[in-house]
């Protein structure tokens, strides 16, 4: 009766690292070959056009990162839906009054609807990060995988939740990582002063919004999820889930439609409108790319979420996220140089001495911050399985004694 009514034990959190490693490197893979128009290599006249050209009238095979982002949300948002009904998880959610076919709707509650938000702008800034031309995939990871790791220790202060000392350590090196890369030659291969000053831009705006939203997301799952209670982060994380891609694609739509009429000669908004519209109009292959690149892209945020969402500190749970998209990017940027040499501007996409540094670096302090929390689990693994030993040992004397009593 007692194995009947025993807890199942929690999925590892290093099992949730796996899933999202597993699908960080083919959506990042698949973004760049796009954006960047790789399919057009072995085609000289394709590629002369492409370099410059991005409508599917032109150059069918690159698309515009802000074109991207419509049908990659569209697949992302019909994977989460699917995957959550599958998992059976919508009754955990906060239930509305409202009934259909006898079954209670779902709802958020005004702080899981703050995050989801916050999460959606995650994807979105994530997502145009790689798509900046001439931006080194790991350059870009860099900066938002240590931005995260500086900021996780600062949301557990706030919140009150003991920052261990190898955590401050991680944090020492986290920084270096950053003045290395920020600071070494050549970081965006081949540009000009002006391309240079561009892509900085782009690379602060984006990453502002990206550290922005996560600070928040951090925030709301201190606050509300992180717990030993599996039913609270289920509840928090289909709320969450259930607003981030759906409330991104309606601002998509919005922005997109009337932006490109009130503005018709915006890149922005005409490429947004233009991923609603002229963008199945691609090839079938850059469609396939599309879809697939959203439902790689809704298993990111949910691997991504679980393991945020784990009970233990923001610092360690940071640098298990941060270590499975750190190796996932490096291994995705070394495919993307080895497959293509360069992109179609000539610009090199292998990262430079600097960036290698600086991802030893980052790799460092993720070490720094996980390997204690496994020492840790195996000393209390070993110490619970001493005493069950122990225990057993005892329970074998006092059978001994009791059949030589007998005995006698």
């Amino acid at each position: 009766m007692t194995e009947l009514t025993k807890q199942k034990k929690p999925v590892s959190v290093w099992w949730f690292a796996f899933g999202y490693f597993a699908v960080y490197i083919p959506y990042t893979i698949l973004t760049k070959i796009v954006t960047d128009g790789l399919l057009a290599k072995d085609d000289a006249a394709l590629s002369e056009v492409c370099k410059a050209a991005t409508d599917v009238a032109t150059c069918p095979i690159r698309v515009n990162s802000f074109e991207w982002l419509p049908p990659t949300i569209m697949a992302s948002v019909l994977s989460m839906l699917i995957f959550i009904s599958c998992m059976g998880w919508w009754k955990y959610a906060t239930q509305t009054k409202i009934k259909v076919n006898g079954h209670t709707l779902p709802r958020p509650r005004i702080w899981t609807l703050f995050s989801g938000i916050c999460t959606g702008f995650v994807v979105v800034t994530t997502t145009l990060a790689y798509t900046i031309d001439g931006v080194n995939i790991i350059f870009a990871m860099l900066l938002m995988r240590g931005g995260m790791l500086v900021m996780s220790p600062i949301v557990d202060t706030i919140f009150k939740r003991h920052v261990r000392w190898f955590s401050w350590c991680a944090l020492g090196l986290s920084i270096l990582a950053l003045i290395i890369t920020n600071f070494g030659p050549n970081i965006f291969e081949g540009a000009t002063l002006g391309e240079k000053a561009l892509m900085n831009t782009m690379l602060a705006i984006d990453l502002a919004v990206y550290l922005l939203a996560y600070f928040f997301r951090l925030s709301f799952m201190s606050k509300l999820a992180k717990s030993n209670n599996a039913d609270d982060t289920k509840k928090f994380f289909v709320e969450e889930q259930m607003v981030g891609t759906p409330s991104i694609l309606i601002i998509l739509f919005f922005a997109g439609l009337i932006g490109h009429i009130v503005s018709p000669d915006s890149s922005l908004f005409n490429g947004i409108w233009a991923g609603f519209t002229t963008f199945w109009q691609r090839p079938g292959i850059i469609i396939g790319f599309a879809i697939a690149t959203g439902i790689f892209s809704q298993f990111n945020g949910v691997f991504g979420s679980l393991i945020l969402l784990d009970p233990s500190e923001n610092a360690f749970a940071v640098a298990v996220n941060r270590c499975s998209s750190i190796i996932a990017g490096t291994i995705a940027s070394l495919f993307v140089a080895l497959m293509y040499e360069v992109n179609l501007s000539g610009k090199p996409y292998m990262p430079s001495v600097y960036t290698w540094i600086a991802t030893g670096l980052v790799v460092g302090a993720l070490l720094f911050l996980a390997l204690p929390k496994m020492f840790a689990t195996l000393k209390k693994q070993k110490a619970a399985a001493a005493e069950a030993a122990a225990a057993v040992k005892k329970n074998d004397e006092v059978a001994l004694e009791s059949l030589e009593e007998k005995k006698s």
